[in-house]
């Protein structure tokens, strides 16, 4: 079964079919089931996560609580792994999901609502009773940082910032920086919440470099930032006003937090390079800033392709939406449409979501100059479409948009250029 649905749709020549084949390899890799299980086990009374092992048999109880479009699938896989060892649990996503034991919170994203708050409740209530003779698993994934949410205050101002922000062009990371101080649980709040439990954090990273304290704003990292350096960025931006609070900087709370890593873009990325080098082509990487404008990634992607290669980028277009202005469609159909005014005759290119939804029911979208040709043989206005950040309702004229569904993992937006040999 393709994990693109409309595969078979899409697929309409050779060099399209290995692209789709490349994109579905990205999502087999970020399995967030599968990915758990190569990274934890139990043998005996021996929990195994990552190269680090913990005796069992010290621990009393053992909880399970997280945040991020994965933390159900996830909830539900770590309860197979360790069973009836689990007393409580609470986590939020995105999507429905039940587990035996722990508490399951679909919650919004990215405008956070009561759901949200309901289950950081729940996480609040299992911190405050447990001990240092017990264990807490801490799902972290990308989408958390809007779906952990400890108060209606944080609730209602994280509401206020994202909308703020999303005219700025400034980037995640200056987000999540002022998001942490509006928050009692993230940038390590999590982590003083289940202290003097020993806390592992299995981290889904959706952050393109390798910083996983960044990943849903760091509830179980130790924050570095200060009040100061969210206020610089709001006047930076002029965002607004915020009642800000400094993050924990006590380094008892962080010292029986382990974080490991369990899946991340560059797991995606090596997944899609070895399938291409499968499929006979060479794989190459753009070199630009995973947070670039639009334009400069494409310019990277064009400038690195040569016959018979796929070059490959990950990471978050930055774009600049003025309000009123947003269409349907995301980054990943901005830059597809975008990419229609620099392809050459034979070139294929990608761009989708890992979680499947580019703010919206497509993942993204494939396109080559016959989709450009469709357009305009039809009088769509392709510029038009791009200025109003309506590129949905483009693409979709052109049959071009990637239909998986929702996916329960997330490691930020990925993108290819493929160049068939003549």
């Amino acid at each position: 079964m393709h994990r693109v649905h409309n595969f078979g749709d899409l697929a309409i020549s050779p060099g399209r079919t290995d692209a789709l084949d490349i994109v579905e390899a990205a999502y087999a890799a970020i399995d967030t089931d599968a990915a758990l299980r190569a990274r934890v086990r139990v043998e005996g009374e021996t929990l195994f996560v990552g190269d680090q092992a913990f005796a069992l048999s010290e621990y009393e109880h053992i909880y399970i609580v997280g945040c991020g479009k994965v933390a159900c699938q996830a909830a539900a896989t770590l309860e197979d792994i360790v069973r009836e060892k689990i007393k409580d649990g609470a986590v939020i996503g995105i999507s429905p999901h039940v587990c035996a034991v722990v508490a399951t919170y679909q919650g919004t994203h990215p405008l956070p609502s009561s759901a949200n708050i309901a289950a950081s409740d729940h996480m609040i209530k299992i911190g405050k009773g447990v001990t240092e003779r017990d264990l807490v698993f801490a799902i972290i994934g990308g989408g958390g940082s809007a779906l952990l949410c400890s108060s209606q205050e944080e609730c209602d101002q994280s509401a206020e910032l994202y909308d703020a922000f999303l005219e700025t062009g400034g980037t995640i990371d200056e987000l999540n920086t002022v998001r942490r101080h509006l928050s009692t649980l993230k940038g390590g709040g999590l982590a003083k919440a289940l202290y003097p439990a020993t806390v592992i954090g299995l981290i889904f990273s959706d952050v393109v470099g390798g910083d996983l304290r960044t990943v849903a704003s760091g509830p179980t990292y130790k924050d570095d930032s200060m009040i100061e350096d969210a206020r610089a960025i709001i006047e930076k931006y002029k965002l607004g006003r915020f009642a800000l609070v400094e993050t924990p900087k006590e380094d008892r709370y962080f010292e029986k937090v382990s974080n490991v890593l369990i899946v991340s873009n560059d797991v995606a990325l090596d997944a899609m390079r070895e399938k291409a080098r499968l499929l006979g082509y060479e794989p190459l990487a753009a070199a630009c800033d995973p947070y670039a404008a639009p334009q400069d990634m494409l310019r990277a992607l064009s400038s690195s392709a040569r016959p018979g290669s796929v070059v490959f980028l990950g990471g978050e277009p930055r774009l600049a939406v003025a309000r009123g202005r947003g269409g349907s469609g995301g980054r990943n159909s901005y830059m597809a449409a975008a990419a229609l005014s620099v392809l050459a005759d034979d070139q294929i290119f990608a761009s989708f979501a890992s979680d499947g939804s580019d703010n919206g029911s497509a993942a993204g979208a494939i396109v080559d100059l016959g989709t450009k040709r469709t357009l305009e043989a039809i009088g769509m206005d392709i510029s038009e479409h791009l200025s109003r950040y309506d590129t949905n309702t483009l693409l979709a004229e052109a049959n071009a948009l990637l239909m998986t569904g929702p996916v329960e993992a997330n490691v930020s937006d990925l993108l290819l250029l493929l160049t068939p040999r003549p």
